[in-house]
């Protein structure tokens, strides 16, 4: 049921907000927890504190955490608000202030999409970042209690917003991250924290266009950007409203830039749009020459071109299409050769991988399978093994779907995939969620810890292992 009055199509069944902070330790468990499992499984998701002002989407809601805090055997979940300054004037003005990204908008105001920190989570210098799409303040939670910190700013260095899908160095513990934006040049802004939070390098990157950007690849010696032919209609942003368009005539390109370097090298290739990579790395072909290759999740066609009721298998989320299939590009720095490929045909999205390998070759990840259902619905997950070109799935079970999976590795193991698997798992009407625990090489169900209350459906997720932790609060002891 929804919390509100205004039934949109956002606010209501798996999408409808919950209204309450809480704690619940000694979480039910349908199995058992394995020995090992520790650490905190989060996940942000869009969550309206307020009615909305007119017709609200799923993309609008303020960011709320939601985790399950495995320890001992035992499981404890927690969500809470992030405390954005955008709540904060809201809280303060007693609802919502200004209309979603379905609703018309004065060309004037500075700031129309206000900046809600509900996508993304990054744990970095022992906090947890909360990220949102379109390129905001990074707010830093405490991993276990989840209460906002505050805004990180790098020490004050920070000159820019951090989009979704900043990316921590495994090796390094290095940040890296892109900001871009619609409205004013520069398009594109580059920027890497150490491990100790302090700011170290910012580019500024000039762009034809502003492009809409979403995530990065990351090798052991550079970023790849990704500036794909989707943006918003700038005529239409004159006018108040918002409408993406693809630029089919226009290519793909791919730009290359070392981790502190200035100068991009750029690859063009077939219009297409990606949402999220997987992986990246660098290698040496025969000549000597740097190629890179990148793992991500391609689509052909991003924005309907036909009515839904003519392909309603293929999900959308309003203005979005969403068909990406597995896809892996190569980019020669030599010679300047572009290849692509596609290396399966079922639809899949939030993929993640084994981080402990990010940025070095891997055949393992593992990729929610998208349902044949009008809207976005994940109903099984995929683990792919690239090198050897095969693939095994796990099936949720009727009337049951998920969300994204982190991987938690198995301690004191340092094989690529030694671990489990962790994902929200829900009814489809989003009256009932649990946490789906699965072993991460024969993708079977280990577990489920079930929770007291739903939870909505969300977007981004991350696993803090539990050497990586503080002591536990009170309640959870």
């Amino acid at each position: 049921m929804s919390a509100f009055t205004n039934r949109a199509s956002y606010d209501h069944g798996p999408y409808a907000p919950v209204v309450a902070e809480r704690t619940d330790p000694g979480l039910e468990i349908d199995g058992e927890l394995p020995a090992g499992l520790a650490g905190v499984f989060a996940q942000d998701a869009p969550n309206a504190r307020f009615e909305p002002v007119g017709h609200a989407h799923w993309f609008d809601g303020d960011g709320m955490v939601h985790a399950v805090h495995i320890e001992g055997g035992r499981a404890t979940y927690r969500n809470r608000w992030v405390h954005t300054a955008k709540l904060a004037a809201d809280t303060a003005a007693g609802g919502a202030r200004k209309p979603g990204i379905l609703m018309p908008f004065d060309p004037a105001d500075p700031e129309p999409e206000p900046d809600t920190a509900n996508t993304d989570l990054v744990f970095h210098n022992g906090r947890l970042l909360a990220l949102w799409y379109l390129g905001g303040q990074p707010y830093a939670l405490d991993p276990v209690t989840l209460e906002t910190l505050g805004p990180e700013t790098f020490g004050g260095a920070l000159d820019c917003g951090v989009a979704a899908h900043a990316k921590v160095c495994p090796v390094t513990g290095d940040l890296l991250f892109i900001d871009f934006g619609f409205r004013d040049a520069p398009w594109l802004r580059y920027g890497v924290a150490d491990r100790h939070g302090a700011l170290t390098h910012r580019l500024d990157i000039e762009l034809p266009q502003p492009t809409f950007m979403h995530d990065i690849g990351v090798t052991q010696n550079h970023t790849i950007f990704l500036d794909l032919p989707m943006t918003w209609d700038q005529p239409a942003l004159a006018r108040g409203r918002r409408r993406i368009s693809f630029l089919r005539d226009c290519p793909s390109r791919f730009g290359v830039v070392s981790r502190h370097g200035d100068t991009v090298q750029w690859f063009e290739t077939d219009p297409c749009y990606c949402y999220h990579t997987i992986n990246a790395w660098e290698e040496q072909d025969a000549d000597g020459h740097t190629v890179i290759t990148l793992l991500g999740c391609r689509i052909e066609d991003p924005i309907p071109t036909t009515r839904h009721e003519d392909e309603p298998d293929i999900p959308r989320l309003t203005f979005l299409r969403l068909q990406p299939f597995l896809w892996k590009w190569t980019f020669n720095l030599g010679t300047g050769a572009v290849t692509s490929e596609q290396l399966d045909d079922v639809p899949g999205e939030f993929p993640r991988m084994d981080d402990r390998f990010l940025g070095r070759h891997t055949a393992l990840h593992w990729m929610p399978r998208i349902a044949k259902a009008p809207t976005l619905q994940f109903d099984g997950l995929i683990r792919h093994d690239t090198d050897a070109g095969s693939s095994r799935a796990h099936t949720f079970g009727d009337g049951l779907v998920g969300g994204e999976s982190v991987f938690a590795p198995r301690p004191g193991s340092d094989r690529e995939g030694d671990g489990w698997m962790l994902t929200f798992v829900h009814t489809q009407d989003g009256r009932r969620s649990m946490v789906r625990v699965l072993d991460a090489t024969s993708m079977e169900r280990v577990c489920d810890i079930r929770l007291p209350h739903r939870v909505p459906f969300g977007f981004h997720a991350c696993w803090v292992p539990g050497d990586a932790l503080g002591p536990p609060p009170a309640e959870a002891k």
